[in-house]
């Protein structure tokens, strides 16, 4: 991997994070063009590296949303910041669970299958395109919704399923404000990221052999700051745009994806 490399896998996790066309896939579609011979676990690695840097971008935009919950959690009430963070720390089981019991297996799954790549994104691109015809009746996301969030968030642990893509389709579908939904979304994946990062720090996962030292660094900030670009077109695209035009999108690319691996 070069700095160009580097750059361009970057750009495309911190504009992928929050569009729900798939970052994990597009990641692994980018490492397969780029010709990325890496090992699964070294690319698992630096996947999560720029998935950190989104995750530092998520915490920049909605910095005001995250004072407030903190301000409402130290008035050590039940009220409607406690509330939230509870469901975010519901909706973080499923994918935790995965993450601890099935690590090894998952990280097999980061290794440049395109092929499978592209039928998680036809998969994606069928439940967007059934959320789509979902009714928004404009209801709060509750406890058993964060749940079933968290169960597609978890399932979205696979290369080519967007994460932000299920998880909002899994809340319109239950009927949820698709703000509301938007921004749950947005906001569940920060603490299971940085719970990440913490695991493999303790473990001694990531180590500057892996990747280089210099490689995740520029990685990282292209990540951040495309990120920062992405989170805040796409807060305010959600509120008026059609999940049916990100899924024709992944539609195509998954397709495409699907031709590539078999034919190249």
């Amino acid at each position: 991997m070069d700095t160009l490399d580097a750059i361009i896998l970057g750009v495309i996790q911190g504009l992928t994070e929050f569009l729900p066309v798939s970052s994990s896939g597009h990641l692994e579609l980018g490492k397969a063009i780029l010709g990325d011979s890496s090992l699964p676990e070294e690319s698992m690695m630096f996947t999560v590296v720029l998935h950190f840097a989104t995750a530092l971008s998520t915490i920049v935009v909605f910095r005001k949303d995250i004072f407030d919950i903190f301000k409402g959690l130290f008035q050590f009430k039940w009220n409607e910041e406690t509330q939230f963070s509870a469901k975010i720390i519901i909706s973080m089981i499923p994918a935790a669970l995965i993450g601890v019991f099935f690590e090894d297996y998952l990280e097999e799954l980061f290794g440049g299958s395109v092929v499978f790549v592209g039928f998680m994104l036809v998969i994606t691109a069928l439940l967007l395109w059934l959320a789509d015809k979902a009714k928004d009746t404009g209801k709060p996301v509750s406890f058993m919704n964060a749940f079933v969030i968290g169960v597609s968030q978890a399932i979205a642990m696979l290369p080519g399923i967007s994460r932000s893509g299920s998880t909002i389709s899994t809340s319109v579908l239950l009927g949820n404000d698709k703000t509301k939904a938007a921004r749950f979304s947005f906001l569940m994946v920060v603490p299971l990221i940085f719970g990440k990062i913490a695991k493999d720090l303790m473990d001694g996962n990531i180590t500057e052999e892996s990747v280089g030292g210099s490689h995740l660094i520029i990685g990282f900030v292209a990540a951040f700051l495309s990120g920062l670009v992405a989170c805040t077109w796409m807060i305010s695209l959600v509120k008026k745009s059609k999940l049916s035009y990100f899924s024709i999108y992944c539609f195509i690319v998954g397709i495409i994806a699907i031709g590539f691996g078999y034919f190249a």
